[in-house]
C-alpha cells in the first residue's frame, strides 16, 4: 500500500489502543491467517511462560479481563495485527508513519512499532507492569469516575477541593470531546463526583479492578522502573507522542522515565491527538482490536480520520484502497 497518491500526500500515524478494548476472540482470524501474525503469539507465548494466546482466542472472559492479562493481550494483537500489514501491505506502509502514538499501555506498543522496544520485551514489562498496577492497591480503597460536561481546569480544580491530606482524587485520563477520567482513593473520587453533579457536569464510576494513572499507583511504577533496568531501547525509527507530556520524543535515553512516569500521571490523549495534527498527520491506522480511539478521536477533531487495522478484513480493505 502506497502511503501516499500523487496528487494528495497524507502524512499518517499508527495508534495503538489500551486496556478496555480486549475480548475473546483477539487476534484469532490474524493468526488463522497470516503465519507472521501466528509467530508473534507464540513469541508472546514463549516470553511468558504461558499460553497468552489460547486466553486471547478461547478463553474465559473474566481471566481475560484481569489486569495482568489483559495488557500483554492487547499489546500482543497490536504487533501481531502490525506484523500481517508488513506481509500484505509492505515495508514501507508499516515503515512509514509520520508518528506512533498509544493509549496507556498503547505506548509500548507504539514503541513496539518504532523499533525501540524489542516485542518479547515489551510483552514482559507490560504483564509486570499490569500485575504491578492490580498489587498497587488493595481492593476497595481506590476508584475511578468518568466525568463529563466540564472543561479540564473546572475538573482540575474540583479534584484539589476534593482532595484531602489523607484522600486524593486527580485526572487520569483526559481522553477528549467532553471526558475527563479521574482516579484517587475512593472517598475523594466519591467527593469529586458529587462535585462534578453539583457543577452541572455528569459523572459516571467506572467498574475498574485499581485506580490507574494517579499517585496511587507509585509501587506500581517504582516495580516498572526496577524491571525497565536491564531493557534495552534501541534508537527510534519513528516518534512517539508521550502520553504525559503530548510531544514527540525520538531520543531514546527519555524513553525509560517516560513509560515510569504514565504509570503514576494523566494520559494526554486529546493533546495528543492535537500534536498529531499540528505536524500535518490527517489519517490514522488504529492497529489492534477494537475501535475504542477512533471513538474518542472523532469526538476530538474530525479532520484526523481513523481507519481500523486489526483483522484480516481490515487488510483487505487497505489492500483494494491502494489498487
Amino acid at each position: 500500500m502506497n502511503a501516499t497518491s500523487d496528487n494528495n500526500p497524507t502524512s499518517y500515524a499508527f495508534v495503538f489502543p489500551g486496556q478496555g478494548s480486549q475480548q475473546v476472540g483477539m487476534g484469532k482470524d490474524l493468526a488463522e491467517r497470516y503465519p507472521a501474525a501466528r509467530a508473534i503469539f507464540a513469541e508472546a507465548d514463549d516470553a511468558l511462560g504461558f499460553a497468552l494466546s489460547d486466553l486471547c482466542f478461547r478463553g474465559d472472559e473474566a481471566e481475560l479481563a484481569l489486569t495482568a492479562n489483559t495488557q500483554p493481550a492487547i499489546l500482543t494483537t497490536s504487533i501481531a495485527a502490525l506484523a500481517a500489514a508488513r506481509v500484505e501491505l509492505g515495508d514501507a506502509f508499516v515503515d512509514g508513519p509520520a508518528v506512533c502514538f498509544g493509549h496507556s499501555l498503547g505506548e509500548f506498543s507504539a514503541l513496539v512499532a518504532a523499533g525501540a522496544l524489542a516485542f518479547a520485551d515489551a510483552v514482559r514489562l507490560v504483564r509486570l507492569r499490569g500485575q504491578a498496577m492490580q498489587e498497587a492497591v488493595p481492593a476497595g480503597v481506590g476508584a475511578m469516575a468518568a466525568i463529563l460536561r466540564l472543561d479540564a481546569d473546572k475538573v482540575e480544580a474540583l479534584c484539589v477541593e476534593a482532595s484531602t491530606d489523607d484522600a486524593q482524587v486527580s485526572p487520569a485520563n483526559e481522553n477528549g470531546g467532553g471526558q475527563i477520567v479521574v482516579a484517587g482513593h475512593a472517598a475523594a473520587v466519591e467527593r469529586m463526583v458529587a462535585a462534578a453533579k453539583a457543577a452541572g457536569g455528569r459523572a459516571i464510576p467506572l467498574n475498574v479492578s485499581a485506580p490507574f494513572h494517579c499517585s496511587l499507583m507509585t509501587p506500581a511504577a517504582e516495580r516498572l522502573a526496577a524491571a525497565l533496568e536491564d531493557v534495552e531501547v534501541a534508537a527510534l525509527r519513528v516518534p512517539v507522542i508521550t502520553n504525559v507530556d503530548a510531544e514527540l520524543n525520538s531520543d531514546a535515553a527519555r524513553v525509560k522515565a517516560l513509560l515510569v512516569r504514565q504509570v503514576t500521571e494523566r494520559v494526554r490523549w486529546e493533546a495528543s491527538v492535537r500534536t498529531a495534527l499540528r505536524i500535518g498527520v490527517t489519517r490514522a491506522f488504529e492497529i489492534g482490536h477494537g475501535r475504542v480511539l477512533a471513538g474518542l478521536i472523532k469526538r476530538i477533531d474530525r479532520n484526523l480520520v481513523v481507519a481500523p487495522l486489526g483483522s484480516p478484513a481490515d487488510i483487505d480493505v487497505l489492500k483494494d484502497e491502494a489498487q
